[in-house]
């Protein structure tokens, strides 16, 4: 069975294909991206009304390019399987229409996927994949979560940001050093120039006692440090830098640690855009590999959004008879929607 997969949550457009064996898990046959990044930087974020018009550009090329790299035709596709949310309402709206547009024309049934599942299923995509049941991590744009995964659309919430995610505290205290749009990865990599002990920052709910994640007050301890060194912000951002990213690091680990002796699970899973920074992957491993803990990620090309992770997670659930693909061409999206809500 043949997968298409489509997704437009937010910035990215991206279109995969991905095959179900008859035993095994699925292979990703092709897949093709389009960042919106530059269009993006000029406004310093993502413009949703931007983003959408641009994802309406992309799709058919790039549905295009990933036929031809695999071969196929769109009369081999089985199932055409797009991203129904979480995301922005207008973005999805667009991969939702396009998705149930070929399936109608093709008389092929159609599927939505859940954003966030296909970031935590991921990994599988890689050459080291995980095996159930694990803790996963999901540090995914506006999404810091800790989830027990026992299998297929088998989720339970640990715990999870009660106000800004990583990624957000990334990207926000970026632009408060005057970092251009994307910051977070701008902020990594001008960290590692700098001395991550240079300023205490706050931790925050470090030492809660449960698993929720708070990274607002991180924000405005560098708003507040970076206004005190007023000129010398200068010379000391990649200090600043350094002590913001190893602080949010530090979080984002002892939670994870500490999940993992709540479960009792050896495994642990990171997935999102977060998840490809360098810092936070040489912690969790120097860290799990002490405790004998297996950690897996995405490969680093498919830690951000793509149609890669759509198009598996549908195949997934497909194959553990989890899900069965729709005829009916009516499609609805849902820019909120809790992983753990999910059917």
């Amino acid at each position: 069975m043949l997968i298409l997969g489509i997704e437009s949550s937010c910035d990215e457009t991206g279109v995969a294909l991905v095959q179900i064996q008859a035993q095994g898990l699925p292979v990703l046959l092709a897949h093709a991206l389009h960042s919106q990044i530059a269009m993006h930087q000029a406004y310093g974020g993502v413009v949703p009304e931007l983003a959408s018009r641009d994802h309406i550009r992309r799709v058919i090329p790039l549905s295009r390019d990933v036929l031809a790299q695999s071969q196929k035709t769109l009369q081999d596709v089985d199932v055409v399987a797009y991203t129904q949310g979480p995301g922005l309402a207008g973005a999805l709206l667009v991969g939702a229409g396009v998705a149930c547009a070929l399936g109608a024309a093709l008389n092929k049934p159609v599927m939505g996927v859940h954003h966030l599942e296909g970031h935590l299923l991921s990994p599988f995509l890689s050459a080291d994949a995980p095996e159930f049941p694990f803790v996963a991590l999901l540090v995914s744009g506006g999404h810091t979560q800790l989830m027990r995964v026992d299998g297929v659309g088998e989720y339970t919430l640990l715990g999870e940001t009660i106000d800004d995610a990583a990624g957000e505290a990334f990207d926000k205290s970026a632009k408060l050093l005057g970092l251009a749009y994307p910051g977070g990865p701008l902020l990594s990599k001008l960290a590692e120039q700098g001395d991550p002990n240079a300023f205490k920052l706050p931790r925050p709910l470090l030492h809660s006692g449960d698993l929720d994640f708070s990274f607002a007050g991180l924000k405005t301890a560098v708003l507040t440090q970076s206004q005190k060194l007023g000129d010398q912000l200068a010379v000391r951002k990649a200090d600043l830098a350094a002590s913001t990213e190893a602080a949010i690091v530090e979080v984002l680990l002892k939670k994870s640690l500490a999940a993992l002796q709540q479960t009792g699970l050896q495994r642990l899973v990171v997935a999102g855009g977060v998840g490809a920074n360098r810092h936070l992957r040489v912690q969790l491993n120097a860290a799990c590999a002490k405790r004998g803990v297996r950690v897996h990620y995405p490969e680093l090309h498919l830690c951000t959004d793509n149609g890669a992770m759509i198009a598996m997670a549908a195949a997934m659930r497909l194959q553990s008879h989890k899900a069965t693909p729709k005829r009916d061409y009516g499609f609805n999206v849902s820019p909120r929607w809790p992983l753990d809500q999910l059917a």
